[in-house]
């Protein structure tokens, strides 16, 4: 089973709509293996956002993501990473697709929510970041048949 990093950024938290994500990722099928609630410090924000390092809106995302609480997560289903992405929607909110959580939700680019990984290397890469292997739990939802042949 693949594995994807998800993070609820802190305008999610604010705007209570935390609940609603995680509903629509395990509505999906997905497997809740991560969670938690947390304040990202400055040295983790520039790490994982350290491909970012030389653009003029850096200092803005570390700004950002630092400024309160958000909610990190990891899921784990078949297909995981390209799904999450469809759910999550177009980084800008105003290209998002209804339906998806930037196009219901969002408003504009620079507060869209919600941060997925974007392929299997930065999924692992971003997973080791935010959690340790202790803080992850392997299980098995009694509806996974009902779910994958």
């Amino acid at each position: 089973m693949e594995r994807t990093f998800i993070a609820i950024k802190p305008d999610g938290v604010q705007r209570g709509i935390v609940g609603e994500i995680i509903r629509r990722f395990e509505a999906k099928g997905f497997t809740l293996v991560g969670l938690k609630l947390m304040q990202a410090n400055r040295e983790l924000a520039e790490q994982h956002y350290a491909v970012h390092k030389e653009r003029p809106f850096f200092a803005g995302l570390v700004e950002f993501i630092t400024s309160g609480p958000l909610v990190a997560m990891v899921w784990e289903g078949d297909g995981v990473i390209a799904s999450a992405r469809k759910l999550i929607g177009a980084t800008n909110p105003l290209n998002a697709e209804p339906g998806t959580i930037r196009g219901d939700y969002g408003v504009s680019v620079g507060r869209n929510l919600i941060h997925g990984s974007d392929a299997p290397e930065t999924a692992q890469q971003e997973i080791k970041l935010w959690f340790k292997d202790e803080e992850l739990v392997g299980w098995q939802p009694t509806i996974t048949p009902w779910l994958y042949e």
